[in-house]
């Protein structure tokens, strides 16, 4: 029996050689939004590795999206030259270089994890951060300011005008970061939306602005390239977004143009408590695959080959999304090829160490 794992999957004009996504993971290396010789290396060795999409980390569609100074960005023209060098590597060595657009909205300008947890001030290259509404992460995150409707229009442009940005640099895949506490994810929400105009109050006001930048975005972006979603499918918050508004919201998207619905969970409020343990989001991506007819992304806590064949086997989703293993293992899909006995194509240059 030949592995799913291992067998291509196609998206609107594109093919994936394999069913392995490298999720997005902020690197906080960059300057001015700039990718380097980090993000070359980071994401380069991955390609080689085997993956068959590469998502890029989350990179912000303006300067004031981004959750840290130190992010990738692609608010300006300059952006696409150094991004373009990696994409370019990625594709002669048989991978999808795929980009993550972003806006960290009240999650913005905070530290680096390394450095610790918190705002960094004006003083320090620290910006003033939007939100949906006034209201903080936490107490050591910033105080955001409320978004108008001007503002809110501003965000809707910038993702698309960063879509466009992104298939000059080379990218075949674009998705939209609207998880994890974000300025997408925040509208959302009830717990961060406290809006009392179109853009609050009831699900269809509170979805507006995730469907506004997706049909914006899905004009930008070329017809035959794939545009994909991230979606916390669940806050883990009682009064908060549920799996059965995620179920609505990925009907509604896939007929804004989104062709796949990347299923992770949380970010919106601190402290919560999350039953994390190997694969234990990929309920929600198999209940929107399957109550919203629409193709998805399992991620979390995926590690071993068998667990990832097994996810597809039982159609839990149609691809899967690996993290921290890969941080561990750049090689883990030519790993994961030998144990299941499926086909991956080595480089040249490492032949030698197949066998």
């Amino acid at each position: 029996m030949s592995s799913l794992l291992f067998t291509p999957y196609s998206l609107r004009g594109l093919t994936l050689r394999n069913r392995i996504v490298v999720s997005p993971m902020c690197q906080y290396s960059s300057e001015d939004g700039f990718a380097n010789d980090w993000h070359f290396v980071h994401l380069g060795s991955r390609a080689v590795g085997g993956a068959g999409l590469i998502l890029f980390e989350a990179t912000a569609v303006v300067p004031e999206g981004r959750i840290s100074p130190q992010d990738l960005g692609l608010w300006k023209d300059e952006h696409i030259a150094p991004l373009a060098r990696i994409t370019r590597f990625i594709d002669q060595h048989g991978a999808v270089a795929g980009i993550q657009l972003a806006h960290a909205g009240r999650k913005a300008s905070t530290l680096r994890p390394w450095e610790g947890d918190g705002l960094v001030p004006p003083a320090q290259g620290g910006w003033t951060p939007v939100a949906p509404s006034p209201v903080r992460f936490s107490d050591s995150y910033p105080q955001p300011e409320a978004l108008d409707e001007a503002g809110i229009a501003r965000v809707v442009k910038a993702f698309a005008e960063a879509a466009g940005r992104a298939h000059a640099a080379g990218f075949r895949a674009v998705e939209l970061h609207a998880a994890h506490g974000y300025l997408l994810h925040e509208f959302l929400s009830p717990l961060s939306n406290q809006r009392q105009d179109r853009y609050g109050g009831t699900f269809d006001n509170r979805v507006r602005l995730v469907r506004e930048v997706v049909q914006a975005v899905r004009a930008r972006w070329p017809e035959q390239l794939p545009l994909l979603v991230r979606i916390s499918s669940t806050d883990w918050v009682e009064g908060g977004w549920t799996a059965e508004d995620s179920v609505a919201l990925a009907k509604l998207l896939a007929q804004d143009g989104a062709d796949l619905i990347d299923c992770s969970t949380g970010g919106i409020a601190p402290g919560v408590k999350i039953p994390a343990g190997p694969g234990y989001q990929t309920v929600f991506a198999e209940r929107v695959r399957r109550e919203a007819g629409v193709p998805t992304a399992a991620v979390g806590l995926i590690r071993s080959a068998f667990q990832a064949e097994h996810i597809l086997r039982t159609e839990q989703a149609d691809l899967v999304v690996l993290a921290r293993e890969l941080l561990r293992d750049p090689y883990w899909p030519l790993r994961a090829a030998r144990e299941l006995r499926a086909d991956a194509k080595w480089p040249q240059q490492y032949a030698r160490a197949k066998d």
